[in-house]
């Protein structure tokens, strides 16, 4: 890119230094990303353990002085995951092939938690006779999770807890795949590529919000709601569009962090308004480039930790009295979750990203059998400025 400066410069200039020019400097595979997804997991099961351990409404002096950081942790997510599949999808020679990507690195994983729920969790913990249990409804509801059709309960399954949902967190994953379908959408219209219409259609999600904080003005739920995440998923897509405009700034991440925090504390509904700075501190994070841990990247375990998490904590927390304070379900649900994350990338989730080749093999075929006045009909997208990331892209 013509306004890209050398690696050595940026060095020597840090008041120079572009998103871009980070991609450069870390020969585009920053640690940080892959650290920032762990991280992120984990806290996901750090808030889970005072939700599961006491419920949604009860909330002690330590949970409430952490929840302003908590909040901004969904968020975050998405917002890595726009800026990390913006990459792939520039990447990616058609829409099919950015969309078999995208289901190879979610369904297959998400498929083995589910049966693994059903059908070895449930009757292990369920209170139900076995026939009951294999015959009901809400039983056989639950695999639709699969198709991301999502239902929280099984029968009979943790009935006397705080918290009866088996898999409470996966709420997420209908707008994960909302996230796609936009920008699937937008790719095909061609606003992905024309980055002033992208930075449009985020203005218009802005406005939404506004529109729908007007006439919503309820404040019985502060945190980061599908819509919120949603936008966070388009700010990460905009700011690796605009990644060679955009400085790699740590005082700029700080304001961005504190306005972050203080717009939920101070703004009713802040939460919905703070999206860009979100994913402004986000990717900033994620540039960065510590010393890479092999053990703890030895593999992508963040999905795996996000799938698990939940439904060990419940387990966890049926063991009785002495587990339901939060220090230990967090303290026992953390080895044992690992531990599923990584079979699930040995077992699942890596065999099945190796076989990546059928998607580009029919690729192939697609672009050999269906033209339009010669030229095929594809998404030529600008594969010299792609974000050249690990193998580990996000969920």
């Amino acid at each position: 890119m013509s306004d890209y400066i050398p690696a050595q410069s940026a060095q020597a200039d840090d008041r120079r230094v572009t998103f871009a020019n980070r991609l450069i400097i870390t020969k585009n595979r920053p640690a940080g990303f892959d650290y920032m997804r762990i991280c992120l997991a984990l806290c996901v099961i750090f808030w889970h353990s005072f939700i599961i351990s006491y419920g949604e409404i009860t909330k002690g002096p330590f949970q409430r002085s952490v929840e302003p950081l908590i909040m901004l942790v969904v968020p975050m997510f998405f917002a890595l995951s726009g800026f990390l599949v913006a990459g792939s999808l520039e990447r990616s020679r058609t829409i099919f092939g950015f969309l078999g990507l995208r289901v190879f690195r979610i369904m297959p994983a998400l498929s083995v938690e589910v049966l693994l729920s059903a059908l070895i969790l449930g009757p292990l913990l369920t209170n139900l006779p076995l026939g009951d249990y294999f015959s009901d409804s809400e039983f056989h509801r639950y695999f639709l999770n699969i198709l991301g059709d999502i239902h929280y309960i099984l029968p009979g399954v943790f009935v006397d807890h705080p918290m009866r949902q088996v898999n409470g967190q996966l709420w997420t994953v209908p707008y994960e795949l909302v996230c796609y379908i936009i920008l699937a959408c937008i790719a095909v219209l061609g606003i992905f590529r024309q980055r002033h219409m992208l930075l449009g259609f985020l203005v218009l999600c802005y406005a939404a919000q506004i529109a729908n904080t007007l006439f919503r003005p309820s404040t019985a739920f502060e945190g980061a709601g599908g819509s919120t995440i949603v936008m966070a998923f388009v700010a990460g897509l905009l700011l690796f569009r605009y990644r060679e405009k955009i400085m790699w700034s740590g005082v700029l991440c700080l304001a961005m962090a504190a306005i972050s925090i203080l717009l939920p504390i101070l703004v009713p509904k802040g939460m919905r308004f703070a999206p860009v700075p979100i994913a402004y501190v986000t990717v900033y994070l994620g540039l960065l480039n510590p010393q890479r841990n092999r053990i703890i990247l030895s593999g992508d375990y963040s999905y795996g930790v996000f799938l698990y998490g939940f439904p060990i904590q419940q387990a966890v927390y049926s063991l009785g009295p002495q587990v339901h304070e939060w220090y230990y379900n967090m303290l026992i649900t953390v080895p044992l979750t690992v531990a599923f994350a990584a079979f699930s990338w040995w077992f699942i989730e890596k065999p099945v990203l190796s076989q990546r080749n059928i998607i580009k093999r029919g690729e192939d075929w697609y672009l050999r059998h269906f033209k339009i006045n010669g030229s095929q009909i594809s998404l030529p997208y600008m594969a010299n400025q792609s974000l050249e990331s690990s193998s580990k892209e996000s969920r």
